[in-house]
């Protein structure tokens, strides 16, 4: 991967100063900026017209004042923004490192803001969206798609909110093709604010990109506008856990319509976060039960194991598997009532025979050895 960064040109009609001027310009937004480009060719020529050149378009009366008002957009911010970091980058429509997928919108982000490596952009990629309040068992199982997905060649694209998407960034970056963070504000800041150092790891393994210009804030209603760009980027979105009204389904929504492919991982019929994935199976969503279920859809070529990354040092620990093999045969056998969903101790008590008090101390030896979590009073197994 290259460190791209165009040389700053200000008398160049396609410079970075006229495209930010452009897309800075009181009530000028995608759409009115594409008719700008698409009449008069470059931001330069379209910030020179006419008042009577602009008249003739099919544009807002209020953004033909604007374009004619001597007095210019503040383009500081941003510039700052691009000069401060070898890795702060950005790219116009122009750029050779615009993603495709995004071209094709109707309302295509005429500018986008990239920290970390613009190359990232040109992979394939597979969208990942969820649940901002996940189960372990669904956390987990983000992390092991995206891993090896990321290990046979797919970038992961997610949304770097909480729960599933941060689960899909962390396991795309213990892989090898990276992970990419679509972000609903400008790039000054991180939200949420856990999630600094996750945006660190991805700057520097891929990318954090945004449409939105630096300063702004991450308002409610930029969220759904950020998930068109993460499936539009992909080949397909993979919804791994979500409710009947959750955001992942808007990502799906949009998937659709720009005929990506959409799939889905059925979950427990118990449990809330995966209704939304079983009414998108109902609704035709492709059912997943495991990553090469989405290789051989997308054909794309399944890696050996030989390709996952050989941890050494500090990043050897004892799978949880490995300790289920030093459990006696009474601790084994509650682990196996937890095979497939959540439970309860009363649940664990009338599906093991145990009694409560044998129930809970066994649940709090596996607890502290990391095979299993408690979630609102209902134990899971990790792995």
């Amino acid at each position: 991967m290259n460190n791209h960064k165009p040389a700053r040109n200000a008398g160049s009609e396609n410079s970075i100063d006229t495209w930010l001027t452009l897309l800075h310009t009181e009530n000028v937004g995608a759409t009115t900026f594409h008719t700008l480009l698409d009449t008069f060719g470059s931001a330069e020529a379209a910030l020179n017209a006419s008042r009577q050149q602009l008249s003739g378009l099919a544009i807002k009366a209020d953004a033909i004042s604007a374009l004619c008002n001597q007095e210019k957009p503040d383009i500081d911010a941003d510039l700052n923004w691009w000069h401060a970091e070898k890795n702060h980058h950005i790219i116009t429509l122009d750029d050779e490192h615009y993603p495709s997928g995004l071209k094709n919108l109707p309302d295509a982000p005429p500018v986008l803001y990239v920290r970390g490596d613009p190359d990232y952009l040109l992979q394939p990629q597979l969208a990942m969206v969820g649940t901002r309040n996940p189960t372990a068992a669904g956390r987990n199982t983000a992390k092991e798609f995206a891993h090896h997905l990321s290990d046979v060649g797919i970038t992961i694209t997610s949304g770097l909110a909480s729960g599933i998407d941060g689960a899909s960034h962390e396991g795309a970056l213990r892989g090898l093709a990276g992970t990419i963070a679509v972000v609903a504000h400008g790039l000054d800041i991180v939200y949420p604010a856990q999630h600094q150092k996750l945006a660190q790891d991805i700057s520097e393994n891929g990318a954090v990109i945004s449409e939105m210009p630096i300063g702004i804030q991450p308002l409610r209603g930029f969220f759904p506008r950020r998930n068109r760009l993460i499936s539009a980027l992909s080949l397909g979105t993979l919804v791994v856990e979500a409710a009947q009204k959750s955001g992942s389904l808007i990502t799906a929504r949009y998937a659709l319509e720009q005929n990506r492919d959409v799939f889905a991982i059925p979950g427990s019929i118990h449990n809330p976060m995966a209704r939304g994935c079983h009414q998108l199976i109902r609704q035709g969503a492709k059912l997943v039960e495991s990553a090469e279920d989405i290789l051989e859809d997308l054909q794309f070529p399944s890696a050996p194991d030989t390709l996952y990354p050989i941890k050494t040092g500090t990043d050897i620990h004892e799978k949880p598997k490995d300790l289920h093999k030093r459990l006696d045969p009474d601790h084994q056998k509650l682990l196996k009532c937890l095979a497939y969903e959540p439970a309860s101790i009363d649940e664990l008590v009338i599906s093991s025979d145990f009694n409560a008090a044998e129930v809970a101390s066994m649940l709090l030896i596996m607890e502290l050895e990391g095979l299993i979590v408690c979630q609102n009073g209902r134990y899971t197994c990790v792995s």
